[in-house]
């Protein structure tokens, strides 16, 4: 059976994104941790290369890949040095316009998603709100219909992207409590009651802009209504899997960096006139940290396979991203640990990979939340 990450279509793609890394993330992103956003122009330099769009299909602007191309892309993001914070917000028109894709009318297409596309336009998605957490169905940003418009009021935290974003696909309420009240629209960052109320401060993810939203009596038109009224909450449901996925694919290729790096680094640093890598703890906690990776690989291209084949994979996207959360934090762990007082400087690769590996297991839906998923599949 032919292997989907092997075909000659995707080694391409592979040498394709690690030339491009090579060349324009890898020496750039100590800077861009600095600055705490990226520039704008990277979009395009990933739009020209074919990258960004990879995954959406040609109907709307993109690539006409799929999520093994998106997850290539990603993977070498990472492997090259670059970054899960990186990946968050140069490719957050993966949260922000899949919504819009699938169930917008044309002209909100063309509005919105080709521009995002081709790295012309930076969108992003706004779900959570201050105090709500993962209760989606609880979220309190109300949208009434006046006229032609819906006005919006409320606010939303932790927002990918909101500080630079053009536009932000938002969840809001208009109708009833409970998941049957919710809709999607998008609001264009600049209109009157458009506030980004605070850029927030995180521990990882540093080259990635984090906001929180405010909206006060924000009128939007009824055409930037995405799909019918009231199917916001199965919209956001459809795209579940993919942010999931996409987080695994996150975690175990930064355990694979990291196991990368500490390889190289024990080779090389000496203790008592011996390198580390002779000495057996060390050589036993690599191959542990080895295993740990292979163990989250191939659980997550196992549940993504499943999921392109069936379209049926809740249980096995849940049980995969926390399996390879798990191993990314026990290597980046390890990573820091090898690496001794090196480890724990501010300008170590390492050291920013445990702080942005933090994250994985909180966005797209907690350990909890998954493990809770699971339970109630396994009837119980």
């Amino acid at each position: 059976m032919t292997d989907p990450w092997t075909t000659p279509e995707r080694r391409a793609l592979r040498e394709l994104a690690r030339d491009v890394v090579a060349k324009e993330v890898a020496p750039n992103m100590e800077q861009w941790e600095a600055d705490g956003e990226l520039p704008r122009s990277l979009h395009r330099v990933f739009a020209d290369a074919g990258l960004l769009g990879v995954s959406f299909p040609e109907a709307v602007g993109g690539g006409g890949g799929d999520p093994y191309d998106s997850a290539i892309v990603t993977e070498e993001i990472i492997l090259g040095g670059g970054s899960g914070g990186l990946v968050a917000s140069l490719f957050t028109h993966g949260i922000a316009v899949p919504h819009i894709a699938r169930n917008g009318s044309p002209d909100l297409v063309d509005r919105y998603v080709r521009p995002a596309l081709d790295g012309r336009s930076i969108g992003a998605l706004a779900i959570t709100e201050p105090g709500g957490g993962s209760d989606v169905a609880g979220l309190r940003t109300t949208a009434v219909r006046d006229g032609d418009h819906y006005v919006v009021n409320g606010g939303k935290t932790f927002i990918t992207s909101g500080v630079r974003a053009d536009f932000v696909t938002t969840a809001v309420r208009t109708g009833e409590p409970g998941y049957g009240g919710i809709s999607l629209l998008v609001i264009d960052a600049g209109v009157p009651g458009f506030t980004v109320d605070r850029r927030l401060d995180k521990m990882g993810w540093r080259c990635s802009d984090t906001a929180e939203l405010g909206f006060s009596d924000v009128r939007v038109p009824v055409g930037n209504l995405v799909g019918e009224q009231g199917s916001g909450f199965v919209q956001i449901m459809q795209q579940f899997q993919s942010e999931r996925l996409g987080l695994a694919v996150q975690a175990y290729a930064t355990a694979q960096r990291c196991l990368d790096l500490t390889i190289a680094w024990v080779k090389e640093r000496e203790t008592f006139g011996r390198p580390l890598s002779t000495r057996q703890v060390v050589r036993h906690k690599i191959a542990e940290m080895a295993r740990q990776v292979w163990i989250a690989r191939t659980c997550t291209r196992a549940a993504m396979q499943q999921w392109q084949e069936t379209g049926d994979a809740v249980l096995e996207v849940s049980m995969a991203k926390n399996t390879a959360c798990a191993a990314c934090d026990h290597v980046v762990d390890e990573a820091v640990q090898l690496h001794g007082g090196t480890g724990y400087l501010r300008d170590s690769e390492v050291e920013r990979h445990y702080r942005d590996s933090r994250i994985l297991r909180i966005g797209g839906g907690t350990d909890e939340i998954m493990n809770e998923v699971i339970a109630k599949l396994l009837r119980l």
